[in-house]
């Protein structure tokens, strides 16, 4: 169901570029966009990992200066028939963790030195398996098509401004204005409400990897506690990388909204519990 609601909304996103790029540019316009967004998209697709790495400070660990977290991650790949990620430690006091990588045979995962210290080898692997669900998925994949489409759109928003009397938009400028106000905030709703879909599927496929659900709802909560009072420095400098996280960097809030790239905790906690009571691993 989740794959067939993100594909709603890709869908939609869609129309909503057709029809602003027509209405703002026509079809030059519409395509100058379009492959604007996807030269600068398929860079941020090739190097967004390094990118965001190098950003955090992350540095590389092995089994000889991280065996335990290394060990898990390795154990959790092989069950989830992925190849071995690189994995990564960010020094920050907030625990969090994310995964990047253009595919499964491209992948790195991420933790705070925060999630670390706090988290036992149970809850750890609960995380990570998380993440590793997010490589299986290939959701850096599904985030940079949204993220090409909705650059895009702002794009064409912009090209507004000198091609507002295009022939084909039926309301003048007022309709040009109502497109760069209205284009670019829809697209960044639909941006994310996919982020959360994913983020929820990202739960039950790590559910499945781990094989434990409340490893992973056990973790959530503690990590919720703990992110909403610790700062994390880098994403407050970066809050285009929020969505990444498994917990809201920039601190979570206590339902689902317009605005959140990450669903409630809550919410993700019950989702788990449910899981958890419908088979026999807890």
């Amino acid at each position: 169901m989740n794959y067939f609601r993100t594909s709603l909304l890709l869908a939609a996103m869609t129309a909503l570029f057709l029809g602003a790029g027509f209405m703002l540019g026509g079809s030059g316009g519409m395509m100058i966009a379009l492959f604007l967004a996807l030269a600068m998209n398929g860079f941020a697709y090739w190097n967004s990992d390094k990118m965001v790495l190098g950003m955090y400070g992350a540095r590389e660990v092995d089994d000889a200066s991280a065996p335990e977290y290394v060990r898990v991650v390795r154990l959790l790949a092989e069950n989830a028939g992925l190849p071995m990620p690189k994995v990564f430690v960010i020094d920050s006091p907030q625990p969090n963790a994310f995964a990047t990588g253009r595919n499964p045979e491209h992948a790195s995962v991420a933790a705070t030195t925060g999630l670390l210290g706090m988290l036992g080898p149970q809850e750890l692997a609960g995380v990570m398996a998380h993440e590793l669900a997010h490589v299986r998925n290939r959701d850096t994949l599904i985030m940079t098509i949204t993220a090409t489409i909705a650059g895009a759109i702002s794009m064409l928003a912009n090209f507004a401004l000198f091609n507002g009397d295009n022939r084909n938009n039926p309301l003048g400028f007022a309709g040009v204005l109502l497109l760069m106000v209205v284009g670019p905030l829809a697209a960044a709703l639909v941006q994310m409400a996919i982020s959360r879909g994913r983020e929820y599927e990202a739960d039950r496929i790590g559910a499945e990897i781990c094989g434990r659900p409340l490893w992973l709802a056990a973790a959530l909560e503690r990590m919720e506690l703990a992110a909403g009072k610790i700062d994390n420095v880098h994403a407050e400098r970066n809050p285009a990388t929020a969505h990444m996280f498994i917990i809201n960097p920039l601190h979570g809030r206590q339902m689902d909204s317009l605005f959140s790239t990450h669903p409630s905790t809550t919410n993700r906690i019950e989702r788990l519990q449910e899981i958890a009571a419908r088979t026999k691993y807890h």
